[in-house]
């Protein structure tokens, strides 16, 4: 799986240069325009048998969002999101940053989304079985993104995470970019219409 992520991503670094650099500066900027705060931050996730690391994202919220909630799942329309911040969300721009994550081998490009370890034991207590996706290193992209089953539904999550986990292979890694690849492009020409 790690030459597979690798190959992937330097392949796609080679190819979409010319649109990254200028992407990520203009991004930058605009979340350093939109208001005070790191552009990049780090988060605290659980990667593959339950080991910690910092997951990157370019910053989405206003600064010090969680210190009066802690960590919590953002709800549709969060208060603490920046005006670029929604846009990036939109577009799933604010995880490019996890490329280094993936070059660290913290990450894979496709596996189960990294949780927070505060919101993986709640979810533990509600769906049991939900510390079985830490078996494989977590995901920019996954089964269950594809499929539209988030945070908001942890039963049908953890089901798309397993399957995943059982079928997994660079076929089903290559399908799976694609889609959800497609199904972000899809939602937001729809939501331009």
């Amino acid at each position: 799986k790690r030459p597979f992520d690798l190959s992937v991503l330097i392949l796609a670094a080679l190819v979409l240069l010319p649109v990254w650099v200028p992407l990520v500066l203009a991004v930058a900027l605009a979340i350093r325009l939109d208001g005070p705060g790191p552009v990049i931050v780090r988060q605290p996730r659980l990667g593959r048998c339950g080991r910690a690391f910092g997951m990157l994202k370019f910053r989405t919220m206003v600064e010090g969002a969680e210190r009066l909630t802690g960590p919590a799942w953002s709800p549709r329309h969060d208060p603490r999101v920046t005006r670029i911040g929604s846009v990036l969300r939109r577009w799933h721009l604010d995880e490019l940053p996890q490329a280094v994550n993936v070059l660290r081998g913290e990450m894979s490009l496709v596996g189960p989304r990294p949780e927070r370890p505060e919101l993986a034991a709640l979810v533990e207590r509600e769906v049991p079985g939900f510390a079985a996706r830490l078996a494989v290193r977590p995901g920019i992209a996954g089964l269950a993104q594809a499929k539209g089953a988030g945070h908001r539904n942890p039963g049908r999550k953890l089901r798309c995470d397993l399957d995943y986990i059982e079928t997994m292979g660079p076929l089903l890694d290559l399908k799976l970019i694609a889609t959800c690849v497609r199904r972000t492009l899809k939602k937001r020409m729809r939501a331009r219409r």
